[in-house]
């Protein structure tokens, strides 16, 4: 969490992540990445900030779906009773709804892609990737939320192929706005969303052990409960991807969306995982958790995931209130 004040190393992170105006400077740099023998992982300007690029030394493609702001992997948060605004333009899909700030951003207009979050700091660090982000509301066409987003991105000492990502989200509303009082809403720590060929989905059980898991496509997504937190989507080539939060519930939303068996990001057709749990969103408190990604064959993440759980399986999430 902490920025570097030399003045010579910040100007050239500057200079790097897009920070300093000069006649020669090539153009911002939207995605930036870290990566070592195993995995690469990337978050991206353009996109709130969120997660869009993760591989594997294996499966060198992106593992990401990108299709629109409701994919990616980020954070997403609900609060307060759902309420219906479709005459300040609220989407008829998806109203009523409740107060939900994703990092992504938000629905489009009829035809549009959708609305991305503005991304308010973003930068490479030493120890990983930083991004500050204003999100949008999920259910209207491009409306921020009175909210902001942090992160950190960084791959997790000692273990190659394991990403570490620490998120912490500030809540600024109005007390007495319309969406009302504190609600124990779930929340999804976080959102992920991979390409469609990674359709092989499994609870770990620990020692090596898994467990199919069986869903027709949706919205609206299957739950089921990992025991051990930790959950995989494997491709026919035995690749796979798992994420591990260990602050989570017991009960974890996840599924396929269309048929096509695509491992295209941009294609519509995906696959989603949200570990759950549910907080307690006041109108300002901040809120931070911890979760970690792992790229492999079902082996290779099986014995990453022993070892995160040995490690963080006693980790909290933590909510302050002002």
């Amino acid at each position: 969490m902490k920025t570097l004040t030399f003045p010579a190393l910040s100007m050239c992170l500057a200079f790097i992540c897009g920070g300093l105006t000069t006649a020669n400077e090539p153009k911002p740099i939207d995605l930036l990445t870290i990566e070592d023998d195993d995995v690469k992982v990337g978050i991206d300007r353009r996109k709130g900030g969120s997660i869009t690029w993760l591989s594997s030394s294996e499966y060198p493609k992106n593992i990401v779906n990108i299709a629109d702001p409701g994919r990616l992997i980020q954070q997403s948060y609900y609060a307060g009773r759902a309420i219906d605004r479709t005459s300040d333009g609220q989407n008829q899909a998806w109203s009523p709804w409740s107060w939900n700030p994703i990092q992504g951003g938000g629905v489009g207009s009829t035809g549009d892609q959708g609305s991305w979050a503005r991304v308010t700091t973003f930068r490479k660090d030493a120890d990983g990737l930083y991004s500050e982000t204003i999100p949008k509301l999920w259910d209207m066409p491009d409306e921020e939320a009175s909210a902001l987003m942090r992160q950190w991105t960084s791959l997790e000492p000692n273990m190659p192929g394991v990403v570490c990502v620490q998120c912490e989200f500030q809540t600024m509303r109005k007390a007495g706005d319309r969406w009302g009082g504190v609600t124990n809403n779930p929340q999804e720590l976080p959102a992920c969303y991979f390409t469609r060929n990674f359709s092989d989905i499994r609870s770990y059980l620990g020692n090596g052990e898994w467990r199919p898991e069986h869903q027709p496509p949706g919205p609206p997504w299957g739950t089921t409960n990992p025991p051990f937190k930790a959950m995989a989507m494997f491709a026919p080539s035995g690749q796979g991807v798992a994420i591990y939060s260990p602050t989570s519930g017991p009960i974890w939303n996840f599924g396929p969306h269309g048929t096509k068996p695509s491992n295209r990001p941009e294609d519509g057709p995906c696959m989603h995982v949200a570990p759950i749990d549910r907080v307690r969103l006041s109108h300002a408190c901040t809120f931070r958790y911890r979760y970690w990604l792992t790229v492999g064959t079902d082996s290779e993440i099986a014995e990453r995931l022993d070892v995160l759980r040995a490690k963080y399986s006693s980790e909290t999430s933590e909510i302050a209130h002002p």
